[in-house]
């Protein structure tokens, strides 16, 4: 895959973990380069799916995913990959630094490019008071941080990686407010510019997208903005 704009289209996509038992069906939409796509609905109707056939963990049964008109099926993984950021719900830190779990987005970056990224991002303060900055020892999965710390260090991990496509499954429940405003205002740089797509439980971040799409049961059942829906 070439340099990418970030345009993102499924066109007719139906597609289920188990080929016979669908759980989307039918989608259709495109997001253009610089987009936020909001994807709400329950739990279980598909959201999570639609982002990871983005990422191309999975193949659908039917339709394509295209990136700027090019079918993913036909593109290297690792081509792909490097042009996309992705922050779960479970976010993954390894044992090490946090120096070295940023940089495990750009290995060939240097200690400098990470505080710059921090800098920018706003999360250089949040890491500088760990209680060894930068250089504080992160447990495995990160059990010695809290969930607002490791979202903050995954955050700058993307950053540094500078995606076109950001793919995010928001959760801020069990961080405190003030955590969650520095968490809110990291993210509205990191989505800055990206073509980005939200799993959103939040009515903030729905209000901001460029397009909401509801789905329920694996379908699309309305779409536009939030003053229109």
């Amino acid at each position: 895959m070439p340099p990418i704009e970030g345009r993102v289209e499924f066109r007719n996509v139906t597609f289920g973990y188990k080929p016979d038992k669908p759980v989307l069906h039918d989608i259709s939409f495109v997001a253009e380069p610089g987009q936020m796509i909001a994807l709400v609905g329950a739990t279980g109707s598909g959201k999570s799916s639609i982002v990871s056939l983005i990422a191309r963990f999975y193949i659908p049964q039917q339709g394509l995913v295209l990136v700027d008109g090019q079918d993913i099926r036909e593109v290297t993984g690792e081509s792909l990959h490097r042009q996309m950021g992705l922050v779960l719900q479970t976010n993954y830190l390894f044992t090490g630094t946090v120096m070295d779990n940023i940089r495990y987005a750009r290995p060939q970056s240097t200690e400098e490019d990470v505080l710059d990224a921090a800098r920018r991002l706003g999360t250089y303060e949040a890491i500088m008071s760990l209680k060894d900055g930068f250089a504080t020892e992160v447990g495995e999965r990160g059990a010695n941080m809290s969930l607002g710390q490791r979202q903050l260090i995954c955050f700058t991990r993307a950053f540094l990686a500078d995606p076109r496509i950001f793919m995010l499954d928001e959760a801020t429940s069990s961080v405190d407010t003030a955590t969650e405003q520095q968490i809110q205002n990291s993210l509205e740089r990191l989505m800055r510019g990206r073509t980005t797509f939200v799993v959103a439980h939040r009515l903030s971040t729905i209000q901001r997208a460029d397009r909401i799409l509801v789905i329920d049961n694996g379908r699309i059942i309305e779409r536009g903005t939030h003053a229109e829906l």
